[in-house]
C-alpha cells in the first residue's frame, strides 16, 4: 500500500494569498491611479473646456438617441444587427420618397408658372 504524499499548506497558503492580492489589489490599484472625469477635465486648456461644455448637451443627446433606438431595435425577435438594418433601409427609402415627392412639387410648381406666363410646357 502507498503512503498518502502530504499536502503542502504553506505553498497553498501563499499561492491563495497571493492570487488575492493580486485579484484584488490589481484592480485596486488601476483605479487609485486612473484620474476622474473631472481631474481630466481640469487639466485641458480652457479652449478645450468650453468646447467640451458646448459640445456635452449635444453628445448626451446623440447617445439617449442611441440608447432609445437599441431599446427599440432589442424588442423584436430578430438580431439587433438584421433589425438596424431594416431602419437604415425603410429611412432611407422614405428620405428617396420625400426627394420624389419633391421634385414632383417643384415640377408642378414650375408648369403653373409657365403656363401663367404663357410659356410652353415642351421645355422639359
Amino acid at each position: 500500500m502507498a503512503t498518502k504524499k502530504a499536502t503542502n499548506w504553506k505553498l497553498w497558503g501563499k499561492m491563495l494569498l497571493g492570487g488575492g492580492i493580486f485579484c484584488v489589489g490589481g484592480p485596486a490599484f488601476t483605479m487609485w491611479v486612473s484620474p476622474t472625469e473631472e481631474e481630466l477635465f481640469k487639466r485641458y486648456n480652457p479652449e478645450l473646456q468650453a468646447r467640451s461644455l458646448a459640445n456635452r448637451e449635444k453628445t448626451q443627446e446623440e447617445f439617449d438617441q442611441f440608447v432609445t433606438k437599441l431599446k427599440e431595435y432589442s424588442k423584436s425577435n430578430k438580431p439587433i444587427w438584421t433589425v438596424r438594418d431594416e431602419d437604415i433601409e425603410r429611412q432611407k427609402q422614405a428620405r428617396m420618397n420625400e426627394q420624389r415627392r419633391r421634385e414632383a412639387d417643384l415640377k408642378a410648381q414650375q408648369a403653373a408658372m409657365r403656363k401663367e406666363s404663357g410659356m410652353s410646357d415642351d421645355l422639359d
